[in-house]
């Protein structure tokens, strides 16, 4: 099925202006289908066009009352011909039910069997339950109608009024790109509250009611504290009247900002204890989501190729704005730690592209851009940028932008223009080496007789020129520091600061977006002076250079893990804590360092070992726990802790970390599926059976059926889908699943048929053997990314996956001689 190009795009918004849809939906009809009918007002100045419709079967469609032929129906698009200077459209259909997160989803509550549903109408997915012209620079004011059970209610983009059992009317809403419309249809727990006039809202399944009322003071706070500081900031109100907060089931990303209606994975919803840094991360998805309210919803893109106007600006402002406005800490930390390690890696990868790509994809191959280079590299770029020009001239610029193009669309070239219009100068090329140039520079300090001198260097493949300001930062062995700014717009310059000191740490603020080296002698000092230093931007700063350097096959990956191992023993930030053994298990164990056995006991030593000396009840303690569960062997301590016996004081092992104990044991083969179905008849919830899934992927016995359901059970869900393939794969296992391998290259392709959207590439990322590393795979990868009859999702994650591999191979070769 061809997707829509950009040219495509042009020809239709030039010869199609939208007035305004009203959707018809009937949610009575069965548990696979539903009724949908899509009216649609709009004027036109050509003869001919097309309708975007995906119908289980398009049952009759009329074009000013006169019937349309059905049958000109060819991969999603209706020819639309004869069309007059005012035109209505009536298409009616019966649409299928989805299980991937795209269209209209349809989940069944394994806890009390009652039935949820919502829509996703993000990139190509809108016309899986609604006719529309799908793309972004067509908007229109929307209303809906809705049957559906007398018990459901319903959500929409627009107020939600019942006008009857089982019927409900959506108001109009402002002028909406098709991908922001969403439905929210089912026995929902509702919480309504207000804020400075705004009506807002709270949602979840019944069965996480309890858990959502527990945390509702908290989410509620979030958002009032982020409302006050957007308008403060923006001078503009938000304008699209109530603010509902749906946490629904089975959602592919983390939430969708869809105008006044905003969906979230309902995992945000913890039924278990869970770290501070969770919370803080959910409470920065709530400050994202709220962003796009300006930057996305009221002003949003012409063409997928400027997404970063939408997802760098909430990123941003993400951690802008919950770091000064919200009770939750932690958030450039957890920048320079998470998002910004995500991007690092993506910016290096074959894949790599501009922040502000050429608008030469088409809508489909767009999806592969919700990356770490248009979410965290777009957004310290734009940090970088709010600094330079300070935040009278950016914000200035910003609201210019808001107010000019209000409810419609706009690309680089206007937001740029409004920030000069503020005051900005030479942005045309401040955007032609940061926004328009893939790549990052590598910045290093070398030690002379008098001072530092700090180098930037280009790579070769993505030449630019980009100044670079930025503090350096240099600590004593007791990690006291001292710093200085510099501005490195050359190859090198000199700075005064004292060479003796133990560590130099260039940007040891996290200013700017390059890949950092240190020195010899500072790497040598780390392993004391590490745990020292108090700062944790600068400790993540340090630690993504360790990364990096380490994937570089510079830096012997012995020496990265004795760093860890220091580090952990004193590391008092769960961000940190969370994000390293992250690094543990996905990169050092198993992949660089090898054989998999030896390095997980001293991994185990060491976490258990400071699991003795952690706080009580602390969120650290959390933190380091699940870290002694996903490492240790010893089968008596896991059975003790899931019977209840010897739990460390202030451990709570409640549902979740049950699961975590139950996957350990069967990957040690300690335990087995009946022990996995005796923990799924403890927790009969919706989450169980995904966690239960995760489980038996992960036993030696249950390898053949998970296979079987990942590569082609279109019914399966995405949570318990993702869960499956998240407990295939583990380096203990590497001899079990080894015939997997070239299954997967055989197969992969195949998932695209029953799936769509954004399941086909994090199925196949999550289901790659990543484990294997082997010049033989990388090779089976190469094969399949040049088949250009493979689905472009598929072969844009392999590419980026055989790249980890091709590291993983030569730091194997290099240090290891394997």
């Amino acid at each position: 099925m061809p997707a829509l190009t950009v040219e495509d795009a042009r020809i239709r918004a030039a010869a199609v202006t939208v007035r305004g849809y009203h959707l018809e939906f009937d949610l009575t009809t069965g548990d696979t289908t539903f009724g949908s009918v899509s009216r649609i007002w709009f004027a036109a100045s050509a003869e001919n066009t097309f309708v975007d419709v995906k119908p289980d079967e398009l049952v009759s469609v009329t074009l000013n009352d006169v019937p349309v032929d059905v049958g000109g129906l060819v991969d999603g698009r209706l020819p639309l011909e004869g069309l007059r200077a005012e035109n209505e459209l009536v298409v009616t259909s019966r649409m299928a039910y989805s299980a991937d997160g795209e269209g209209l989803q349809r989940t069944v509550d394994a806890a009390d069997g009652r039935v949820y549903t919502y829509g996703m109408s993000s990139l190509e997915s809108a016309p899986r339950y609604f006719a529309c012209f799908d793309q972004p620079d067509l908007k229109a004011p929307y209303t809906m109608s809705v049957r559906c059970p007398e018990d459901w209610i319903v959500l929409g983009n627009g107020a939600a009024t019942q006008t009857a059992p089982g019927q409900w009317k959506v108001a109009e809403t402002k002028p909406l790109s098709t991908y922001f419309v969403t439905l929210v249809a089912g026995p929902y727990h509702l919480i309504r509250s207000e804020h400075d006039g705004i009506p807002l809202g709270l949602a979840c399944r019944q069965s996480l009611k309890e858990h959502l009322d527990k945390d509702k003071d908290d989410l509620f706070r979030t958002t009032a504290q982020a409302f006050d500081e957007y308008h403060r900031m923006f001078g503009y109100r938000y304008p699209f009247g109530e603010y509902h907060q749906v946490f629904v089931p089975d959602f592919n990303l983390g939430a969708m900002e869809n105008p006044g209606c905003v969906t979230f994975a309902d995992s945000l919803v913890f039924r278990s204890k869970v770290t501070d840094a969770e919370r803080s991360t959910r409470a920065r998805i709530v400050v994202h989501e709220m962003a796009h309210m300006w930057f996305g919803d009221t002003v949003t893109m012409k063409w997928w190729n400027d997404l970063w106007l939408n997802e760098s600006f909430a990123e941003y402002m993400a951690h802008r704005v919950s770091h000064d406005a919200t009770d939750h800490a932690g958030h450039w930390t957890d920048f320079a730690f998470v998002r910004k390690w995500w991007g690092l890696l993506a910016d290096q990868r074959t894949s790599t592209h501009p922040v502000a790509a050429d608008a030469i994809k088409d809508a489909r191959a767009s999806l592969d851009d919700f990356d770490g280079i248009s979410y965290a590299k777009g957004a310290a770029v734009l940090k970088q940028l709010a600094t330079y020009l300070g935040d009278e001239v950016f914000l200035k610029g910003v609201n210019a932008h808001i107010d000019a193009n209000e409810f419609g669309n706009a690309d680089l070239a206007e937001f740029i223009g409004k920030l000069t219009e503020a005051g900005a100068e030479d942005l045309p090329n401040w955007s032609a080496q940061w926004l328009r140039t893939a790549g990052l520079d590598t910045i290093s300090a070398e030690r002379t007789e008098t001072g530092i001198r700090v180098h930037r260097k280009a790579p070769a493949d993505h030449p630019a020129d980009r100044p670079h300001q930025f503090t350096v930062g240099g600590y004593d062995e007791q990690g006291r520091g001292t710093s200085a700014q510099v501005l490195l717009d050359g190859d090198h310059v000199d700075m005064e600061l004292d060479p003796a000191l133990k560590v130099i740490v260039p940007d040891a603020a996290d200013d700017t977006w390059a890949k950092i080296r240190l020195d010899a002698e500072s790497l040598a000092n780390l392993p004391t002076v590490l745990p020292r230093i108090e700062d944790g931007t600068t400790r993540a700063v340090i630690w993504n250079s360790i990364r990096d350097a380490t994937a570089d096959a510079e830096l012997d990956p012995n020496q990265a893990f004795e760093i860890l191992l220091a580090a952990l023993a004193q590391e008092d930030s769960d961000i940190a804590v969370g994000s390293l053994l992250r690094w543990l298990e996905d990169r050092l164990l198993g992949v660089y360092l090898f054989p998999y056995e030896s390095y997980r006991a001293q991994a185990a030593d060491a976490l258990t070992a400071r699991l003795a000396q952690t706080p009580p009840g602390s969120s650290l303690q959390l933190a380091i726990t699940r870290g002694v569960i996903a490492t240790t062997a010893d089968e008596q301590l896991l059975k003790g802790w899931l019977d209840g016996h010897q739990i460390p004081e202030g451990l709570t092992v409640d549902a979740d970390l049950r699961w975590s104990l139950v996957l350990r044991l069967v990957r040690l083969g300690a335990s087995g599926k009946a022990d996995i179905d005796a923990e799924l008849a403890r927790d009969q919830s919706t989450e169980g059976v995904s966690q239960a899934a995760r489980c038996y992927a992960a036993t030696a016995g249950g390898k053949e059926a998970a296979w079987t359901r990942i590569m082609t059970d279109p019914a399966l869900g995405v949570n318990e889908l993702f869960a499956t393939c998240e407990g295939f794969w583990h380096p203990a296992q590497a001899e079990l699943t080894a015939p997997y391998v070239d299954r997967f290259f055989e197969q992969i392709a195949g998932t695209a048929d029953h799936r769509a959207g954004m399941a086909i590439s994090l199925t196949t990322t999550r289901i790659f053997p990543r484990f294997a590393v082997d010049q033989r795979v990388i090779e089976q990868a190469e094969a399949l990314v040049a088949d250009d009859t493979v689905a472009p999702s598929i072969r844009r994650s392999v590419s980026d996956l055989a790249d980890d591999l091709r590291r993983a191979v030569v730091v194997r070769s290099r240090f290891s001689g394997r």
